[in-house]
């Protein structure tokens, strides 16, 4: 039992806690932790150092984290890579290794960043080839860690590929010198039961032309009666694809998204475009390469996307298209998604919101529009979270005082490209 003279601590009460408190109060503790674990993988770096855990029986660092932490396998081994990369080691004769990401440690003893944002960026590191100088290498470093300051390990994983090839552009060489051209491919097939189907592969090209234009033809039926469309998406793409097929044996006109015609967007950064370096972004399929972006922009119906260092619009192609469908483009090419801090929800679900509404006389013009989803466009019409247009042309939200007292503002870096 304690004694008389033992200080008595009783848990906070954080129900009684002023809101903006609770939100600094959880950022500190955040801080705290990172750089408690910096401490312990510091010592941990000293043990294994000193073999302390080879006397201990353990074969491995991961082994005693395993055994003395009571951790999963996976944990054991994310959190040894990480000792053994932010710190110093010893070669077989003795010498000291220099740590893999000094700087990376560095923000670590700070708290400025944790564990996940580690992992993203000495996965990078680890893939750079040993031609690449030294004062590149950490050059690139930086660049990370500074992202990792305000961004997780998604957005540095994104950025770390874009930093592999441009520390080399020419990558892992090809296992066959002369690989084959891939082919579209097509079979038609009966099956036993006396159905009939196709098997294939398409191009990069066809497949998002083809989903491009079954997407909004696939859509689930509005609900009549009450009765809610009970088909499953694949029966909805089949459908679709019947009625595509119908349609375009007996008519030049298809239906499109939003009543436009049928398009695919093609993005890529000015520098990838003039170097013919890096890689483009091909709206419904992903990455590909500069080159392949060059050969499908001379398509007319493909639209070319060139955006500037800062991931602004310079060039959103020519098209006899309304004004509205090329702010439809721009607001895809600059903002890529939600532009609300911290949301990955995809162009297809989001619409453009008027930063002065329209209601308060707000113009339907590039500076006055951002793309949200659903969940943040109610959240900016019922809320005091502010966004404006910045002066790179950016959208940039501001939090309400009582999350934020210092009105930092904020950006997304979900969607970067560039």
């Amino acid at each position: 039992m304690a004694s008389e003279d033992t200080p008595q601590t009783t848990p906070t009460e954080w129900w009684r806690v002023d809101t903006a408190v609770l939100h600094a109060r959880k950022q500190e503790l955040e801080v705290l932790k990172r750089q408690v674990d910096a401490e312990q993988n510091a010592i941990l770096a000293e043990i294994n150092i000193r073999d302390v855990r080879g006397c201990s029986g353990h074969a491995t660092l991961s082994a005693m984290i395993f055994e003395d932490f009571h951790v999963t396998g996976k944990e054991a081994d994310a959190r040894a890579d990480r000792v053994l990369t932010l710190h110093a080691g010893v070669a077989v004769g003795g010498d000291r290794v220099p740590p893999l990401a000094p700087l990376t440690a560095d923000a670590a003893r700070e708290g400025a960043i944790g564990g996940g944002q580690i992992d993203a960026i000495i996965r990078t590191l680890a893939r750079i080839p040993s031609f690449v100088p030294e004062e590149d290498v950490r050059g690139g470093e930086k660049i990370l860690v500074d992202l990792a300051r305000r961004a997780g390990p998604r957005t540095i994983a994104q950025a770390g590929r874009r930093l592999l090839d441009k520390l080399d552009p020419d990558g892992k060489a090809p296992r066959d010198e002369n690989p084959k051209d891939a082919r579209p491919e097509l079979r038609f097939v009966k099956h036993r039961n006396g159905t009939l189907g196709l098997k294939g592969t398409l191009d990069l090209e066809t497949y998002a032309r083809l989903k491009s234009d079954l997407d909004p033809m696939a859509k689930p039926h509005k609900a009549i009666d009450g009765v809610r469309d009970s088909r499953t998406q694949d029966e909805r793409y089949g459908d679709a694809f019947t009625d595509y097929v119908r349609l375009k044996t007996t008519s030049r006109n298809l239906p499109g998204q939003a009543g436009e015609a049928t398009h695919i967007l093609v993005t890529m950064s000015y520098e990838d475009l003039i170097s013919d370096l890096g890689e483009a972004h091909l709206d419904l399929v992903g990455p590909i390469s500069a080159t392949d972006a060059r050969i499908l922009a001379c398509d007319a119906r493909v639209r070319p996307g060139v955006l500037g260092t800062a991931g602004e619009p310079l060039d959103i192609g020519r098209s006899k298209r309304t004004v509205s469908l090329a702010q439809k483009y721009a607001l895809t090419i600059r903002d890529g998604g939600c532009a609300f801090p911290g949301c990955d929800m995809p162009v297809p679900r989001c619409t453009a919101h008027h930063i002065v509404f329209w209601r308060h006389h707000g113009e339907t013009k590039i500076d006055n529009l951002v793309l949200l989803c659903t969940k943040h466009h109610r959240l900016i019409h019922h809320s005091q979270w502010k966004v404006q247009i910045a002066q790179d042309g950016l959208p940039e939200f501001t939090a309400p005082a009582y999350l934020d007292p210092t009105g930092q503002p904020r950006r997304n870096t979900m969607h970067l490209r560039t």
